[in-house]
């Protein structure tokens, strides 16, 4: 009996600690280059996807941190969450997964809403990119954006681009949007912003130039939005942008990604790890759905008037 007892504590022990093993939260960290309401949205997103798939409450510790703009702090909060030793590492926007990338090895990386993964070296491949590293492209849809411009503004003939040279996705966004303007007699007149306090200056360097300001999803221009929709009420020139989170920020109107539903997208891949897929195995995710919103209001302050064929088919109307 003496024994008996001896093997049933033993099991029991055994037990418990398979239990608490069992127990033990997902980690999952997650980090943004910046916060504003479309990368804000993607985060959200990713969390609630993996709280409504088995994840809620105690079953995953889930931290974010934003690197505030900066791609030497993005490096630094790369390397900081490699020393926690996460279960998965989130990184939002291009530079946060060029820097988590960079720092890891092993600890599984799934990034959102880098607009040219190949173009960026976050991956060698879209097609099972290998590695520890896997995600979702937002890469936009340029010749959309100029038709609806084009809606707007049937003589369009110059349009200008604020943008950060630094962000990889941004500039590939530009080079696609100079092929894609071309084509039409378009000319793209850029102008840069390398931090976001020197995005108005870029947007008023645009004014007597062109007839068209297009915001494209860069994610410096984004952070600092107001200033370049002040420019456009000022100068009386529509502000159009690739992201729909921007038009309630006061951009004419944009048609785009819901990027709430992007980060549950995102959190699908996220997942497939949590579950044990190697996400050198999972293919880069090409971001699905499209979206139009439009601001009336603000379509009246920049001086100019919505086409009726846009606003039967909007989305939504702010």
């Amino acid at each position: 009996m003496k024994l008996h007892a001896v093997l049933k504590t033993m099991l029991l022990s055994a037990s418990l600690a398979v239990s608490s093993l069992h127990a033990e939260p997902v980690y999952v960290v997650s980090t943004a280059i910046v916060e504003h309401p479309a990368l804000d949205a993607v985060r959200d997103g990713i969390k609630t996807y993996l709280e409504e798939h088995g994840y809620a409450g105690d079953k995953m510790r889930f931290t974010y941190e934003s690197a505030q703009g900066q791609p030497a702090i993005a490096a630094q909060i790369a390397r900081k969450l490699v020393g926690e030793q996460p279960d998965v590492i989130v990184a939002i926007a291009t530079p946060s997964a060029q820097a988590a990338v960079s720092a890891s090895q092993d600890i599984p990386v799934v990034f959102s809403v880098v607009t040219d993964p190949v173009g960026a070296k976050v991956v060698p491949s879209l097609n099972q990119p290998g590695s520890n590293v896997t995600g979702l492209s937002d890469m936009v849809n340029v010749k959309q954006h100029l038709a609806l411009m084009k809606e707007f503004l049937p003589e369009l003939k110059r349009i200008g681009i604020p943008f950060n040279p630094g962000e990889a996705n941004s500039v590939a966004i530009v080079e696609a949007m100079k092929a894609a303007a071309a084509e039409m007699g378009i000319e793209v007149i850029e102008s840069a912003a390398p931090k976001s306090s020197d995005v108005m200056i870029a947007a008023k360097q645009l004014v007597g130039k062109a007839e068209a300001i297009y915001c494209s999803t860069d994610n410096t221009i984004i952070s600092a939005f107001e200033s370049v929709v002040k420019v456009g009420i000022d100068a009386q020139i529509p502000v159009f942008a690739a992201d729909t989170a921007s038009v309630e920020r006061g951009a004419v109107a944009a048609v785009g990604y819901d990027y709430a539903d992007l980060g549950h997208q995102t959190g699908e891949l996220v997942l497939r790890v949590l579950q044990g897929e190697k996400p050198g195995d999972i293919d880069v995710k090409m971001a699905e759905g499209t979206n139009l919103f439009i601001n009336s209001k603000m379509a009246q302050r920049m001086g100019v008037t919505i086409p009726q064929s846009v606003q039967q088919r909007a989305n939504k109307i702010y």
